[in-house]
């Protein structure tokens, strides 16, 4: 645009910053993991023990894996962790008829 000697130039800035995308806000659900049924409490059949990935603890007697590995109890009675060769942990469910249930178990 042209007023005699005087040009414009009739450009318009921005009055905010660019929208660009956020690469931040997003998070996943709490998977809820871990023992939750712990040595010498009673549990009925079914009951989940353990939720976990993978296998830090070892299904034993009287306890059953879940495809997601989770670990749950085959039978009623009584908890019980002990330590395997190697160091690894393992959950038995021991009935309630068994004497060492009433003993607190062997380790």
């Amino acid at each position: 645009m042209t007023a005699g000697k005087w040009t414009f130039d009739l450009q318009r800035f921005a009055h905010k910053k660019g929208g660009g995308s956020s690469r931040n806000g997003r998070d996943s659900q709490p998977k809820r993991l871990g023992i939750k049924r712990f040595e010498g409490q009673s549990v009925t059949a079914g009951s989940v023990l353990v939720r976990q990935r993978g296998t830090p603890v070892r299904p034993g007697q009287g306890v059953g894996r879940g495809s997601d590995d989770t670990l749950f109890a085959l039978i009623d009675g009584v908890v019980l962790f002990a330590t395997r060769a190697g160091g690894r942990r393992e959950v038995s469910v021991l009935a309630l008829s068994d004497p060492r249930a009433v003993l607190g178990g062997s380790r």
